[in-house]
């Protein structure tokens, strides 16, 4: 588990720090995260509209970016979808 967490911590610093910071995810930066690292779990994953809403149901502060902590919701929605588990 340690490794999933190293490549989950390195891959949105990656991502995130496309545009100079690696603390948050703009839209865009997600965007291509999404589609390029998950594009079988998320429906849809190069459609705009898709990724505007799931974006909102992240974005807590509502600052147009996702936090490390706003992003691991989504993993944990993921993971939470592909283990079976109930909500």
């Amino acid at each position: 588990m340690e490794a999933a967490i190293g490549v989950l911590v390195s891959q949105f610093k990656a991502f995130a720090g496309r545009d100079g910071s690696s603390e948050t995810l703009s839209q865009e930066e997600f965007q291509s995260l999404v589609t390029s690292q998950l594009p079988t779990f998320v429906k849809i994953p190069g459609d705009p509209a898709v990724i505007d809403q799931l974006m909102d149901s992240l974005d807590e502060n509502n600052d147009g970016e996702l936090t490390f902590l706003e992003f691991w919701q989504l993993i944990g929605r993921l993971a939470n979808q592909h283990g079976g588990f109930s909500q």
